[in-house]
């Protein structure tokens, strides 16, 4: 499907939208919108939003919310679906990037990566399901990352959150695909967005992971305001995927090249490492009885 002969829809479709206000969440607020559906649009800060109210009048809806906080979640749904009646398209995007070797990581940022990109995800879909489940239909979408399958010396935090939101969403996707609710996990690779600016969480380094950690920090630095990916056009293609039909939706959507050829990289070695130690694993069985 084409953005061009996507670009309005008569289906008026109601979203719900985490981390709404900056990055690919606003893009895809702005996308949504553009096609002509309706979006409550959910985040710390929603004011940041209040201009493009004027240009959807009835069509957006801005929430102040901490996803992280399961009551203001409940009161959030409610908030939408008494707004519009429904929600067609969930969003779990709210999220932030941490860096550190996981020697510099403690317990408290750990445990606050797991909350927002793991836990508030699962509480967000927990509470937006009952209403799918009654209407027989909906989509979730889960904005994971690269990471959701690779790794990197530094990301250990973040991959653990995302790694974790794609074995539960693989989970998920089965449970309600005989309800006639969809999944898509989307893996961005690097975008210009504030992840790797303003919403970057770098823990204090420490001498021993210069080699390994230092060099990725280094790149984050350099890389800030120059990713290659367009959040503009990201947010296009996961509108139009999300519109394809039930038979045609992927599990996973990846965007950007180099989200691709890591994705593919990490699957190589996940094979071949399967394929060396394959005679090793299947001796393990107990012996056949004689």
């Amino acid at each position: 499907m084409s953005s061009q002969g996507s670009s309005a829809s008569t289906s008026n479709k109601v979203w719900f939208i985490t981390g709404a206000s900056s990055g690919l969440g606003r893009a895809l607020v702005e996308e949504v919108l553009r096609r002509g559906d309706s979006v409550v649009a959910a985040a710390r800060q929603p004011q940041v939003l209040a201009e493009l109210a004027s240009s959807a009048p009835g069509r957006l809806r801005l929430v102040e919310l901490d996803v992280t906080q399961p009551e203001k979640v409940r009161d959030a749904v409610a908030t939408a679906i008494a707004r519009f009646g429904h929600i067609d398209v969930l969003v779990n995007n709210a999220g932030f990037s941490i860096l550190g070797a996981i020697e510099e990581t403690s317990d408290p940022d750990l445990r606050a990566t797991m909350e927002l990109m793991f836990f508030a995800a699962v509480t967000t879909t927990r509470e937006v399901l009952p209403h799918m489940r009654a209407r027989g239909s909906g989509t979730i979408v889960q904005v994971s990352s690269v990471a959701g399958l690779s790794s990197a010396p530094g990301f250990g935090a973040y991959c653990a959150a995302k790694h974790a939101l794609e074995g539960m969403s693989e989970s998920l996707a089965q449970e309600v695909k005989p309800l006639g609710i969809r999944v898509l996990v989307v893996e961005p690779g690097t975008f210009r967005t504030s992840l790797f600016g303003a919403s970057f969480r770098h823990m204090p380094a420490m001498d021993a992971y210069e080699e390994t950690v230092g060099q990725l920090r280094a790149w984050v630095r350099q890389t800030d305001g120059k990713q290659g990916g367009d959040p503009v056009k990201a947010a296009r293609v996961m509108a139009d995927v999300i519109a394809r039909p039930s038979a045609e939706l992927p599990l996973r959507l990846p965007l950007g090249g180099d989200a691709v050829d890591q994705i593919r990289a990490k699957l190589s070695l996940v094979a071949s490492d399967v394929d060396r130690m394959e005679t090793l694993a299947r001796s393990t069985a107990f012996d056949a009885k004689t």
